[in-house]
């Protein structure tokens, strides 16, 4: 079968090739042919050694299809099932799930170091435990969300990740209030998602800040109030707060230092709410004195901070609703074969989502 594979950590380029299986199959697991898949800037993050991951490995994690076989022991699954990938399943055995906290459970990440698929050439893993940049995959059961008929594949791809993290961050994670100021750094489709989640929770003013100017415009499209270069938010943070500060501020670029600068933009009591994913050895660094002083909350969100399926649930009926707009944020789809193609629309900013056809 085809998929894009990443030969070495670096490199920029995968190439599709159609020498790979899926491998795995087995009880408590479910073979998938993947229809379409989104391409998150995880991955490329992932390609580029920011994230830890093991190679060669096929990229994507966002993505939606149907079940082509069951193993043993899997149930409320059947072929032909229509479902979505979740990186992130939950155990719920574990402290966290236990918790409540199914987010945070581990045992997801724990697949991330088992190859499930192979070429002539050896082992391949798959990115976060799935890789969904190919025809088919094999995952846990648990990977596997059924999804109702009336919602496209593209659709619920982009629910299976950057839809959830960023409406999830506004609404679980920080509680967004009504009435409230937001200002969000990076409007990727993770930004823009989180600026609809604000939208949705009744925040009157919501500042998108990006460099990319056709980012900037279509925030404004997805219910930013107004949107900036990154130059320009200390004008806007004086206009708009008289110079306090945002009531809550969301980092989803995944650096430390665009999260200094969502501190120092997020008013004294307010919230700096941490998205992005970003490399072990960046450090964010605030003083003794002003983390005391200032009683900023400080609140990083994984993969929306809440439970996944709730999430999932909620996506779809703001979708349904109209309350939210996912059609729109795909602004470019691609075969596999010009998967090189959306990462370079990636890199330079062109695209909020881009849905590679399979």
């Amino acid at each position: 079968m085809r998929a894009a594979v990443l030969h070495e950590i670096g490199q920029e380029k995968l190439e599709v090739l159609d020498d790979v299986e899926a491998v795995g199959f087995g009880p408590g697991k479910v073979k998938l042919r993947i229809r379409a898949t989104g391409l998150c800037h995880s991955d490329v993050s992932a390609m580029s050694g920011i994230l830890p991951q093991p190679a060669p490995f096929i990229p994507g994690h966002e993505g939606a299809g149907e079940v082509v076989d069951v193993g043993d022991g899997v149930s409320g699954l059947s072929a032909g099932d229509r479902v979505l990938v979740c990186w992130l399943p939950a155990c719920g055995a574990c402290p966290s799930c236990k918790r409540g906290q199914t987010q945070l459970c581990l045992a997801g990440f724990m697949n991330a170091g088992t190859p499930n698929f192979k070429r002539p050439g050896g082992d391949v893993f798959g990115f976060a435990g799935t890789g969904t940049f190919t025809e088919e995959v094999v995952v846990g059961a648990g990977c596997a969300v059924p999804i109702p008929d009336d919602v496209p594949f593209e659709i619920a791809a982009l629910i299976g990740c950057g839809v959830t993290t960023g409406l999830g961050a506004a609404i679980n994670t920080a509680k967004v209030e009504a009435g409230s100021s937001v200002a969000v750094i990076g409007c990727g489709g993770v930004g823009i998602s989180t600026i609809q989640g604000a939208r949705v929770q009744g925040a009157a003013q919501i500042i998108a800040v990006d460099p990319v100017a056709s980012r900037r415009e279509a925030a404004l499209r997805f219910g930013a109030t107004e949107a900036v270069a990154p130059d320009e938010l200390a004008d806007a943070k004086q206009r708009i707060t008289g110079g306090e500060g945002f009531d809550y501020v969301f980092e989803v670029v995944g650096k430390s230092a665009t999260a200094r600068t969502a501190y120092d933009n997020t008013r004294r009591g307010g919230t700096l709410c941490v998205v992005g994913a970003g490399a072990m050895d960046d450090n964010f660094q605030v003083n003794m004195f002003e983390l005391f002083f200032d009683e900023k909350r400080i609140l990083p969100s994984m993969y929306g901070g809440g439970d996944v399926l709730r999430s999932y649930e909620r996506a779809i009926a703001l979708w349904r609703a109209g309350r939210i707009d996912l059609a729109s944020m795909i602004t470019h789809r691609v075969r596999l074969e010009e998967v090189n193609d959306a990462l370079d629309q990636m890199r330079t900013g062109e695209s909020l989502r881009t849905c590679i056809e399979l």
